[in-house]
């Protein structure tokens, strides 16, 4: 599981996180108590254990609401990483409306929690499709676009912001709350979305020398980057361009870089990013593993919503397909690929190689001048599309490997094997281990992370001592150039078969091929 002992160790307790709001019952001014306002609350604040400055938004409605409210209040305080600042003022004790929120921003799609800052409880999610797309698909076609038109930059800035606010006003909404009610708020996201989010152009980030403009932003002032939030944004860092902050906060997620034993994270989507490590080291790499996973290329892929066959079984010498909201198949995604993938091989319907073999079933077809398997009523599954995601797989298992073999650890000292990303919520474990996408190891220690970029944004809004620990990450990391490894490409070649050149690397598979084999030795000999 994620590293729920963090956040689980803080629900019920009271929080230390990035705000807080603090009642004051003060003195009434006197003749012998001519204190300012300002410098009463300050004091109230003090006599708490609570040092801060007052914003020009608590100055202003100091008059007419101490006086009203009888000098009852409830100040909303808010942490930039060095110290408090008083946000908000409101009369009597709403110390029990305390709101933040956790932002995973995404170049697909933008997700965001709203969280009770004073329990920990999680009162709801939403997602909306990041209002950059129509700019381009994926990220490097919107950076080109800023490129062709300077324009385009702010452009892709405000639907990023405008994403974010979609998302805090429908979870306001749902909770019956005043626009505005959250105090803070944290982000994770790779170094070109926050790039955007911040209005500076990417382009440094797929050009050489890969020096980015900006890789630890820290906490900015809401109202600079015009998100709807009291007081501060929390933006995690990177640790270069192609490791961003949605890797780090998976690590705050995680923690992996609290324990004692080797665990490996795995953040694959159309690029792969890989962690290695414990509290002592971490090894980190980056690399492209292609758009296929999340039904790119692919000629009928899709993302995973309503249409997408998500899971294939073959049996009987039929293709039988779950579609996501149990309607009409459209295309097929990420998960859906793997499970066919594996199917397809494991009953020798594609040989070691990903080559259809028509022989096997009438399903394997003739299409548009290329063999193709028909999976679903009018959709099929070409053969470029299964070379595409081939090298797809191949990618993310080289990945794995040289990480492994660079830090001389074997795959049985991990004793996790952390797969983030919607990817790898989904995607069923024996069908990646099967095609060899993943490695062949205990399927428990196989830990689907789910969106560990959101459940770190979640960790650093109810906990201060988050950003200093990211402090500690960046620094232990070890970056490895997997490009620059001298048999990168001879590794990739050799994992460009089914599960791998090596069938010894997968003994499970291997086991599973004979005894899928003898049992359809069986049916042929009855039949």
């Amino acid at each position: 599981m994620i590293e729920e002992s963090r956040l689980h160790r803080k629900r019920g307790q009271i929080m230390d996180g990035i705000s807080k709001k603090i009642y004051l019952e003060l003195n009434v001014p006197t003749e012998e108590d001519n204190r300012s306002d300002q410098r009463r609350i300050l004091d109230g604040l003090r006599e708490q254990g609570t040092e801060a400055k007052l914003s020009l938004r608590v100055l202003r409605k100091l008059y007419s609401l101490c006086e009203e409210a009888e000098w009852k209040v409830t100040l909303s305080l808010a942490w930039d990483g060095q110290e408090w600042h008083g946000v908000d003022l409101e009369a009597g004790d709403t110390t029990g409306a305390h709101y933040g929120v956790a932002v995973d921003l995404g170049s697909t799609t933008v997700v965001a929690r709203l969280v009770d800052c004073g329990t920990g409880k999680v009162l709801g999610e939403t997602s909306t499709f990041n209002g950059q797309i129509p700019y381009g698909t994926d990220i490097l076609t919107r950076i080109f676009h800023c490129q062709e038109d300077r324009g385009t930059l702010e452009i892709l800035r405000k639907a990023a912001v405008n994403s974010i606010t979609t998302c805090v006003r429908e979870l306001e909404a749902r909770q019956q709350l005043p626009e505005n009610s959250c105090i803070a708020m944290t982000i994770g996201g790779n170094t070109t979305m926050i790039h955007f989010l911040l209005g500076m152009d990417a382009f440094c980030v797929f050009h050489t020398p890969y020096a980015v403009h900006a890789d630890q932003p820290g906490f900015l002032p809401a109202k600079d980057l015009e998100l709807p939030v009291k007081g501060y944004v929390y933006i995690y860092p990177a640790k270069s361009n192609y490791l961003g902050g949605d890797i780090i906060s998976g690590m705050v997620a995680t923690g992996i870089y609290k324990k004692e034993k080797i665990n490996a994270f795995f953040d694959i989507g159309t690029n792969g990013e890989l962690v290695l490590g414990n509290r002592d080291f971490l090894l980190c790499g980056a690399g492209a593993a292609g758009p296929a996973l999340e039904g790119g290329v692919v000629k009928t892929g899709m993302r995973a919503m309503e249409g997408a066959v998500d899971r294939v079984k073959l049996e009987d010498g039929k293709l039988h397909c779950h579609v996501i909201g149990e309607k009409t198949a459209r295309g097929i995604c990420g998960s859906g690929i793997v499970d066919l993938l594996a199917e397809l091989f494991l009953h020798g319907w594609i040989d070691i190689r990903g080559i259809l073999q028509p022989e096997k079933s009438r399903w394997i077809v003739e299409k548009d001048g290329m063999l193709a398997v028909n999976y679903a009523p009018e959709l099929y599954f070409y053969q470029s599309d299964i070379e595409e995601f081939i090298r797809t797989k191949a990618a993310a298992y080289t990945m794995v490997a040289i990480m492994l073999r660079e830090s001389g650890i074997e795959l049985s000292e991990l004793e996790g094997f952390y797969v983030a990303g919607a990817f790898g919520k989904h995607v069923s474990k024996e069908s990646a281990i099967a095609i060899g996408m993943y490695p062949d190891m205990d399927r428990d220690r196989i830990i689907h992370a789910g969106n560990s970029s959101l459940e770190g944004a979640v960790c650093a809004l109810l906990d201060r001592s988050v950003a200093k620990e990211v402090e500690e990450i960046l620094e232990k990391m070890v970056y490895i150039q997997f490009a620059t490894v001298e048999d990168f490409l001879n590794t990739m070649v050799a994992a460009q078969a089914l599960p791998h050149t090596d069938l010894e690397r997968y003994p499970t598979v291997k086991e599973k091929l004979e005894r899928i084999r003898e049992e359809e030795k069986a049916a042929d000999i009855q039949n």
